[in-house]
């Protein structure tokens, strides 16, 4: 699957990518509200190779797509089914330099217009840390609606935090486009 945005193109990972994939995630900042560490010398090679065989989406294995802007990747979009049918929940992270610049909104709106159109997919939602306002402000501007804040629900890093669910179905992206 690739499709370009107004400024970017949105592919699968390929083995050139791992620098640019490293700099995002060899980050606290970026790292800070994702269930995982950021990412070291020692298991950069292990953690991007798993993005390399997650280059199609189907029931049993999720998606992840490199956000390219020139010849750099400054994004990863994923995306898994859930066991809901026909729901998909996705997830995002970008690099601390495109920040800002409207890049996540971009790509991560024409994600989920594919998402309803070429997959059929009936639900799209999104399971934060509460404490991730960037990542809250990015799932309203695309049109997701605040479904659930569960408190302290979610062990991560040594700390009870809280979970935020943002969902929308394709009626939803139909009214925001009104």
């Amino acid at each position: 699957m690739e499709f370009k945005t107004g400024r970017l193109l949105i592919r699968p990972f390929n083995d050139g990518d791992l620098e640019d994939v490293f700099h995002i995630y060899n980050n606290d900042a970026t790292c800070k509200y994702l269930l995982h560490d950021k990412w070291t010398d020692e298991n950069k090679q292990e953690e991007f190779h798993k993005k390399l065989e997650n280059n199609a989406l189907t029931k049993e294995t999720p998606l992840n797509l490199a956000v390219v802007r020139g010849t750099e990747v400054i994004g990863d979009l994923a995306v898994w089914y859930t066991e809901m049918k026909d729901t998909v929940e996705i997830g995002y992270s970008f690099s601390q330099e495109a920040k800002g610049k409207g890049y996540a909104t971009e790509a991560v709106r024409d994600l989920v217009k594919i998402l309803f159109s070429v997959f059929n997919v009936h639900r799209i939602q999104a399971n934060l840390d509460a404490r991730n306002e960037a990542s809250q402000k990015l799932c309203v501007r695309i049109g997701m609606g605040k479904e659930a804040h569960f408190i302290q629900d979610f062990w991560n890093k040594g700390e009870w935090t809280d979970s935020i669910v943002y969902g929308m179905l394709y009626s939803d992206l139909e009214e925001k486009s009104m």
